[in-house]
């Protein structure tokens, strides 16, 4: 690509008239006293370009009931004995937010996952101080982007850009809600890219920005100095909770494309190799007969996945991906799930000391499910799927819940889509095979014990 200055070339020559006018105002005088015009020329701002970005900027409200859950309270003889509600206690979790409208016509906004997720109601309102109901159009927690949308006239959409053209050092501006004081603007620059390892979400591919982030911003813009969105701000770096410089957004290429899947099937349908690997240790690499310890090898190659077809076999050492380096499996893992299903790999691998090229097309990973009903009468309404091979590269053993009935028994007892069920009772579940084995056993009471991004906890069915 043709490079191009970091600022474009009116208001680099402007600022260089700034500066001039500066080093020859009279002695005495104040910065506050500058000129509205320097040569005839307005002094850069960035204000006409705001006048644009603005109005196209939301607040989001939700309101979430979360189930107070007590393993001895909510058994509901004790609540008989007491005199409790036969139903439940629940609290009422508020979260705000902001958002940005990316499709005037039809209403379609983009903001995180972690400002509406779970909502049961959410409240949008617009610069102009009207405020409407939110309809939740999907969600994607392995990415954090959600998209709302909402039925009004006259509304302003910002134009997104290509954020892979994005360069380190070039300016951007963000804007938001922080501390929901109203809309709030911040500049700065491209710190960094491709940051990864960091916050809950599980595909990451982060744009770094010392634009100052805080508390509410979540879910607002990340504009470029033309007024288009390049990113969705989304969370900071902080020891002490206050903005440090050091916050990232998620890429406008990335949530274009999730976007795109979210409205089409509500959901996020990844493409996944199908294999199992490892990083590359000195031990194994000298165990491998290898003269480096770079790249990660394959461990396990799922029947009829992408790699076996690929011709990928166990102990093959994957070096790059479409002739990047590959340095971890983290990075594996990005590549698969920030890419469209369908998308195309080729693959360098290493077999038997010879260096190859394969190529692999991304198909869907092939999870096994299971009807709650099938287990027993007071799950019916939940399906639970195995564990996906992301989740299990992060540690998490069990067996997914992967849709709960609204009204159901489980929901009503607390149970919800993403939660992870690592034990019945005093059973410890490992696996959906070892979940489906309890298949026919009767107990008095349904005690999952059940983990989610907030730790564990009991979902009591009696």
């Amino acid at each position: 690509m043709p490079s191009r200055p970091l600022l474009p070339s009116w208001l680099t020559g402007l600022l260089a008239a700034a500066v001039i006018a500066v080093g020859t105002l009279p002695a005495g005088a104040h910065a506050a006293t500058l000129p509205a015009a320097v040569d005839g020329q307005p002094m850069p701002s960035l204000a006409p370009m705001l006048t644009r970005v603005t109005p196209a900027v939301v607040n989001i409200s939700s309101t979430t009931h979360v189930p107070v859950r007590d393993a001895y309270f909510d058994d509901p003889m004790v609540r008989q004995f007491f005199g409790l509600p036969a139903t439940p206690r629940e609290r009422v979790e508020q979260s705000l937010g902001s958002g940005v409208i990316v499709d005037a016509a039809r209403g379609y906004i983009l903001t995180n996952n972690h400002v509406v997720a779970g909502a049961d109601d959410i409240s949008v309102t617009l610069q102009d101080g009207r405020s409407f109901k939110g309809r939740l159009i999907g969600t994607d927690p392995a990415t954090d982007v959600a998209v709302v949308q909402i039925q009004a006239s006259n509304l302003q959409a910002l134009p997104m850009a290509d954020s892979s053209t994005l360069r380190v050092g070039d300016y951007v501006v963000a804007v938001g809600e922080p501390f929901g004081l109203g809309q709030t603007v911040t500049a700065g620059i491209v710190s960094a890219l491709g940051r990864s390892g960091l916050g809950d979400s599980s595909y990451q591919n982060f744009i770094q920005t010392d634009a100052s982030i805080n508390p509410g911003n979540s879910g607002g813009p990340l504009v470029n100095l033309r007024g288009e969105l390049v990113g969705i701000n989304t969370m900071i770096f902080s020891p002490s909770g206050g903005n440090v410089g050091i916050g990232f957004a998620i890429p406008s290429n990335l949530t274009a494309e999730v976007m795109k899947q979210l409205i089409a099937h509500g959901k996020v349908e990844r493409g996944s190799l199908g294999l199992q690997a490892q990083a590359i240790t000195p031990r194994i690499a000298q165990a491998l007969g290898l003269k480096e310890s770079k790249g990660v090898v394959v461990t396990g190659v799922g029947d009829d996945s992408a790699a076996a077809r690929a011709g990928l076999q166990p102990g093959d050492v994957l070096t790059s991906l479409d002739g990047k380096p590959l340095q971890s499996v983290q990075q594996l893992r990005n590549t698969e799930g920030l890419l469209p299903l369908g998308s195309t790999l080729q693959l360098g691998i290493v077999r038997d000391g010879q260096p190859r090229q394969v190529s692999a097309t991304l198909s869907a990973e092939k999870l096994a499910s299971l009807d709650g009903g099938q287990l027993d009468p007071r799950l019916a309404g939940v399906r639970f799927r195995e564990l996906s091979q992301n989740q299990r590269d992060q540690g998490w053993y069990g067996a997914a819940v992967s849709a709960v009935q609204p009204g159901s028994r489980a929901a009503q007892a607390g149970l919800r889509a993403g939660d992870v069920v690592i034990g019945i009772g005093n059973q410890r579940i490992t696996s959906l095979r070892m979940l489906r084995g309890l298949a026919g056993v009767r107990l008095r009471q349904l005690a999952l014990v059940v983990a989610d991004a907030d730790g564990s906890h009991y979902v009591l069915l009696n």
